[in-house]
């Protein structure tokens, strides 16, 4: 399931719901003015990683506007064609149903005993709502997607889609993959089998 090919995963810039600590889910929300910086740095970041090797990346996002803003604004930043990328619908985000466009402190008031079910098993909760997923169910179509990988990849997605290849990647348990933060401001390198964060 691992790819033995490098992966360099970066999580899409901030929105306004992320600074609002709203679930944002499959909500289409572009970035801000601070998540256009942190996607530019992050193109800077990755130049100096790949450098004239650029052209053995294959480069791929998830379809939503703030992973698309994201990838062309490191593409800019590489000085790579900012257009030139394919997306794939699997690295689309966790879908937080009804609870999405909430706030946790919101949800504690208007779902406590929900919550409380969440809070106990963060992996395998499944929200409330139509479509809605659990990170067991978001990690079965990035399981997919990481098993297609044949070449060295850039990929832009989501908070979620990056604790599924945390926890199909690497020895981390289902808790502590549900709870891991994932930045905005790093890139998370899938090298031989080793995720190792990367900042500028």
């Amino acid at each position: 399931m691992i790819p033995d090919v490098p992966i360099y995963l970066i999580r899409h810039g901030q929105t306004d719901w992320n600074a609002e600590g709203r679930f944002q889910g499959q909500h289409d929300i572009p970035l801000n003015a601070i998540g256009r910086g942190q996607a530019s740095r992050n193109g800077a970041l990755l130049q100096s990683l790949i450098g004239d090797r650029v052209a053995d990346f294959a480069f791929v996002s998830s379809p939503m506007t703030r992973t698309r803003q994201t990838m062309e604004l490191v593409r800019t930043a590489m000085g790579i064609e900012p257009s030139a990328y394919a997306t794939n619908e699997a690295l689309v985000e966790l879908c937080f149903g009804d609870w999405e466009g909430r706030t946790l402190a919101e949800l504690k008031t208007l779902f406590p005993e929900a919550m409380h079910r969440r809070e106990a098993d963060k992996w395998n909760f499944v929200p409330p709502g139509e479509r809605a997923e659990s990170y067991e169910i978001l990690s079965w179509r990035v399981s997919g997607w990481l098993e297609s990988v044949k070449g060295p990849t850039v990929c832009v997605t989501h908070g979620g889609v990056m604790r599924s290849v945390i926890k199909l990647c690497s020895a981390t348990g289902a808790i502590e993959a549900s709870e891991t933060d994932i930045r905005q401001d790093s890139i998370l390198s899938l090298r031989a089998g080793v995720l190792t964060w990367i900042a500028a």
